[in-house]
């Protein structure tokens, strides 16, 4: 009896959904027409260029990036060997550019993944359970709104300090409210459905029904905020890295290079414009393939 009760609450949490919810899209399905929509596709591809260079540069240029050529410095671009020119310690620009494009994507996806491995949880748990435990996490997710991102992850690095682990921390915790808010707006839905109730009143365990039928049922929307954070996390660490509290050199973060370039804007403005471009292209990317995501994944806009 109670294996069929079982299977019974199982086929109700893959069936019994609401129309929008029972309408969405294999992962196969999902992908091709992720790239038939205009500016996913256009986002995917830069996103993929991006991810090329920072393979392959280090591999085609093997040169060190913080090494000093005192008597190079200040080359505009276009020079034999400097493609974008060399900055105020003669280092070469593109291979600043490209050696620190692995570690500003990282960073991004570093701090993304902190703020789903924290904010998830507790949005559903808040949402499913309500009452105090409601009450506690909304109070601890209003304190974290209560400041700007960027404010509460400067606060975070005068404390921690600067570098690389530190501003991921940072950075990964000023993303975790949006998750938060998102995931328990959308279980205070699903907790309401039939299948959900069914498992419940089939005594399915809390920790089951949260990650087998509420959770997985909230996927879509966290796949969307994610991809647009990523684009929020990299600006942020670059803001750090921009003030000098971020990743410190010689590690050529692209907010660490901005902030370098800061005292050089009007003498050698390529100093500041290559990293701002690298900075712009990478958040428009990840905002572009976040609507696109919105799109595909969301049936009513279909």
């Amino acid at each position: 009896m109670s294996i069929r009760a079982s299977a019974t609450a199982e086929s109700l949490g893959a069936t019994a959904l609401e129309p929008e919810v029972a309408a969405a899209v294999g992962p196969s399905l999902a992908l091709r027409r992720l790239l038939h929509h205009r500016s996913a596709a256009a986002g995917l591809g830069v996103l993929g260029v991006y991810i090329l260079a920072g393979l392959l540069g280090p591999l085609l240029f093997p040169f060190n990036p913080a090494q000093n050529h005192l008597v190079d410095v200040f080359l505009p671009p276009g020079r034999p060997g400097h493609l974008l020119g060399t900055d105020n310690y003669g280092r070469d620009e593109l291979l600043l550019i490209l050696n620190g494009m692995r570690y500003t994507l990282s960073l991004g996806l570093l701090a993304v993944a902190i703020g789903l491995v924290v904010g998830v949880p507790l949005g559903a748990i808040s949402g499913y359970f309500g009452g105090w435990v409601d009450i506690v996490i909304q109070r601890f997710t209003d304190v974290l709104l209560a400041f700007p991102s960027i404010v509460l992850a400067l606060a975070l690095v005068a404390g921690l300090g600067p570098g690389l682990r530190n501003v991921v921390i940072a950075v990964g915790v000023s993303s975790v409210p949006a998750f938060i808010r998102l995931v328990r707006a959308d279980t205070l839905r699903l907790r309401e459905l039939a299948f959900v109730e069914a498992a419940r009143a089939l005594g399915a365990p809390p920790a089951r029904i949260l990650l087998r039928h509420v959770i997985a049922n909230a996927l879509a929307p966290v796949i969307v905020q994610a991809t647009l954070q990523m684009g929020f996390a990299i600006l942020v660490a670059a803001g750090l890295g921009f003030f000098g509290l971020g990743v410190q050199p010689p590690t050529p973060e692209w907010g660490e290079l901005l902030g370098e370039a800061r005292n050089y804007i009007f003498s050698d403005p390529k100093l500041a414009t290559f990293p701002g471009l690298a900075i712009f292209g990478a958040v428009l990317a990840f905002n572009l393939v976040g609507d696109g995501l919105r799109d595909v994944l969301d049936p009513r806009l279909r």
